[in-house]
């Protein structure tokens, strides 16, 4: 046992004296190494020799009051409805922040541990882990101004008036990458005078300062605390912006990196098979620099993928999509892709620096705004206002502005974008919204005055029910189709998460990839995504160049020499 807790202490010694050199390593070493041997008990989430996902892993990514009833708390009411619908076809649900807080419909954290009453209890949140994976978000960066923290930095109190970082406002601070327009020092009066504390995001959501351990072991407990309530997953809020130095651009800096690593390191100790997902809506080599040596985040969300589906999609043209897939290097062992299309938050468009022209990303901005959608913007290192990202439903942002009224035509080419998801290389995240095919919330926009909200609206479940019920409703229409998707998704070997992938050179009309399984059936997915007819000869399918019958999983029909797609026809082709 002591061997164990001594080697778990050497592994965390670099680490430590790389982040705090002024510090004691000894005496923080042995304060991590005692708050871990209080959660000791914990059991392994998935063993050490096998990976924690494989073709049945899918997630979906819900508020905890996504669904309300007039007599039932809203975590015990969407429990109901998981089960009830999607017991058989998700594998894990991210709920989203279930604190209390003051803001950002829950990013802006008053007490990380505690349980919003308005939402439920903590047994709500346990009893959802007991049937699905449960992901929750680590607020990492951040937190609440109405805090007990930050109440207590204000008066002088120990430990917290050190938690947050004071500066100068003449400060030169040109150098920090800004993903808002608003200040990134906010004023404050504490009993020690006026203070400058640094605000990446809002005025009230107020930075921690990772210079001081103390925020570390705090935050290191909460983590802990989360797996020992069933969290599987933790998702690191923000994680990027998380190290501040002065003249530096205060993002992605080695410190951040560092400190990620020692989270892996602890989590890896304490509780093998918990996985950490990294949030960077960033460019795509910013991104994926958190897997590290596979030493960093199991998990890294395609932030490029989303944005770079809805251009393909209203241009027809899947030439830019292609590229960026067939240029994807498969993660390091142990880790995975997460892939999805919408989430609680806009589309990010820094995800495409890089992989499309600055006038073919303002085409897919007024495209956006054309289907309804709004538009956030940053402050780039010139002081102008640029495109961060694109507030609108997922399915709202695949209408067709020229075609507005076309209800098939909207449907085949938003269900397109998401068999296009379901089939890449690595574990798909699913927006509620997106099952549901939720429309634009611009009432929800007028009332909170937040651009995010379009794609954040509460059902009340009575109404959900109602519109599943009837076969007719848009809403049934993709819900029950894309449960038959994870259905049919789910048995084959081939959508692995670390099956191999190769993407096909065919025309810019069709995107298709083919699946590689190690030791079962391959599968070529095959999309079209234009809304022209098209066809393609098996001898341009890869694997199935010799071939002269070909299956499609996802209609049952068989094809002969030639496969014929209509307008946004996808096929898993066996």
């Amino acid at each position: 046992m002591w061997r164990l807790i001594n080697t778990f202490k050497e592994r965390l010694r670099p680490r430590l004296e790389m982040l705090y050199p002024e510090h004691n390593t000894d005496r923080l070493l042995e304060r991590i190494a005692l708050m871990a041997s209080r959660y000791n008990y914990l059991e392994e989430r998935c063993r050490k020799d096998q990976p924690c996902w494989d073709q049945t892993s899918v997630l979906l990514i819900t508020y905890g009051d996504m669904l309300l009833h007039p007599e039932k708390k809203p975590l015990f009411t969407l429990h109901r409805f998981l089960k009830k619908h999607l017991y058989y076809v998700v594998s894990g649900i991210h709920v989203l922040p279930f604190f209390p807080y003051s803001s950002d419909d829950g990013f802006s954290v008053i007490d990380y541990r505690r349980v919003n009453r308005e939402l439920g209890t903590w047994n709500d949140i346990t009893n959802i882990s007991r049937d699905f994976r449960l992901m929750v978000d680590l607020v990492i960066n951040h937190v609440s101004s109405r805090s007990h923290w930050f109440e207590d930095y204000v008066g002088g109190v120990a430990p917290a008036r050190d938690y947050f970082i004071e500066v100068d406002p003449d400060t030169d601070l040109s150098m920090v990458v800004r993903p808002r327009t608003t200040p990134l020092l906010t004023p404050v009066e504490t009993i020690a005078g006026k203070r400058w504390v640094w605000t990446t995001f809002s005025p009230d959501q107020v930075d921690l300062n990772y210079k001081n351990p103390d925020v570390l072991l705090e935050m290191l407990d909460i983590l802990l605390g989360y797996v020992a309530r069933g969290a599987a997953i933790i998702r690191l809020d923000a994680i990027a912006y998380l190290w501040k130095e002065i003249g530096t651009p205060c993002i992605n800096l080695p410190q951040t990196h560092e400190l990620v690593r020692l989270l892996r390191d602890v989590v890896d100790n304490v509780t093998p098979g918990v996985l950490l997902l990294t949030e960077t809506n960033l460019p795509h080599e910013q991104n994926i620099s958190y897997f590290g040596q596979g030493d960093e985040a199991h998990l890294v969300y395609q932030f490029s993928l989303p944005p770079l589906l809805l251009h393909t999609l209203h241009t027809g043209s899947a030439r830019h999509l292609r590229q960026w897939a067939a240029q994807l290097e498969p993660p390091p062992d142990g880790c995975a892709f997460l892939n999805f299309t919408a989430s609680h938050d806009g589309i990010g468009v820094r995800p495409l620096e890089g992989l499309l022209r600055p006038e073919e990303i303002e085409h897919l901005v007024a495209t956006v705004r054309a289907c309804g959608g709004l538009v956030s913007c940053r402050r780039d290192e010139d002081g102008v206002e640029q495109p961060y990202e694109l507030n609108i439903t997922y399915f709202d942002a695949l209408r067709d502005p020229k075609n507005p009224d076309d209800e098939e035509l909207h449907v085949r080419r938003f269900l397109c974008s998401q068999i296009i998801m379901l089939g890449l290389r690595g574990i798909p995240a699913i927006y509620f919204h997106s099952l549901t095919a939720t429309a634009n919330d611009l009432e929800g926009v007028k009332a909170t005055g937040q651009n995010r909200a379009i794609n954040r609206r509460r059902w009340h479940e009575e109404e959900l029910r109602e519109l599943l019920e009837d076969p007719e409703t848009v809403t049934a229409r993709v819900f029950h189709r894309y449960i038959e998707l994870l259905r049919l998704r789910r048995r084959q070997t081939a959508f692995h998460p670390d099956a191999e992938q190769e993407v096909l050179e065919l025309p810019d009309s069709l995107f298709g990839i083919v699946r590689i399984p190690p030791h079962d059936r391959v599968i070529v997915c095959l999309h079209n995504v234009s809304p022209a007819d098209q066809e393609v000869s098996m001898k341009k399918l890869g694997p199935f160049a010799g071939r002269s019958t070909l299956h499609d999983i996802l209609s049952g029909k068989e094809f002969h020499d030639t496969v014929k797609l209509e307008p946004y026809q996808c096929c898993w082709l066996t």
